[in-house]
């Protein structure tokens, strides 16, 4: 199954009272339950990604209807409603954190909502969560100069691997945004694969740095989750974010450009 294309589920907040800021991309704990029923009900295996990625680079087969389940960002909720669903089913998973954004010694204050402590990362990591790197602050990667980029990848793997004594190889580019030039900056930091976002199937010949997810939110209806766990109507159900992420991204490179004309004549 290396030719497998393999849904990357991407969660954020699992809250009951989510604030304005993570509203849209937070699932209500009784959705997030039902959802993970049906993906039990409906066979799937899932697997985190440090299992994915060294599956497709050792040829090794996947299981029957492999899928990830992963969430970005550290939000309590993670540890208070997603967990105990994932332990009921037995289901591995994959948190991205933005060490900047938890609750401890290293809070910038970033947080969008109420985020997860280092007890509780912890506390997942004990129970089948692979633990990955999300960035430090949680910036636009592709819009930072090279010391600050190394600098955001850098320090989000060095406070794992120090609260987690385990070094992650795992990483999700913040926003889903990223570069060539970006994607050299994590592999030279010392993670073997990454997320992107995409709202597509993960392939094996994305590449073990650019492989897409699909996103889940808190108007992603039952009906709607299940076609999307199967592959059905992706490009259907995305097809608005995909032309709104084409202009915003002909934006963001002009700003990128205009930065960089700036910098050459300082």
């Amino acid at each position: 199954m290396t030719d497998a294309r393999v849904p990357i589920l991407m969660y954020h907040s699992v809250a009951t009272a989510p604030n304005d800021a993570t509203r849209a991309l937070s699932v209500a704990p009784e959705a997030f339950a039902e959802q993970l029923a049906v993906l039990a009900d409906q066979g799937f295996t899932p697997v985190n990604t440090a299992d994915l990625a060294a599956s497709w680079r050792s040829g090794r087969p996947l299981p029957a209807r492999p899928l990830l389940i992963t969430f970005d960002d550290g939000y309590e909720g993670v540890h208070r409603h997603a967990l105990p669903v994932l332990a009921k089913h037995g289901f591995p998973s994959t948190l991205f954190v933005s060490t900047g954004w938890l609750r401890g010694p290293y809070d910038t204050g970033g947080g969008l909502d109420t985020m997860l402590d280092w007890d509780q990362v912890r506390e997942l990591a004990g129970n089948g969560v692979e633990i990955g790197g999300h960035s430090h602050t949680h910036p636009q990667l592709d819009q930072l100069d090279d010391d600050a980029l190394r600098f955001e990848l850098t320090r989000c793997r060095e406070v794992v691997a120090g609260e987690l004594a385990a070094v992650p190889v795992s990483f999700a580019y913040p926003y889903g945004y990223s570069s060539r030039r970006v994607r050299q900056a994590v592999r030279a930091a010392g993670f073997a694969q990454a997320l992107a976002v995409g709202n597509s199937l993960a392939r094996r010949e994305q590449g073990p740095y650019a492989l897409r997810r699909v996103t889940v939110r808190r108007s992603t209806g039952i009906e709607e989750f299940a076609r999307l766990a199967e592959g059905r109507s992706i490009a259907r159900e995305f097809a608005r974010d995909r032309a709104l992420t084409k202009g915003y991204a002909m934006v963001r490179r002009a700003r990128q450009v205009r930065r960089k004309a700036i910098r050459s004549r300082v």
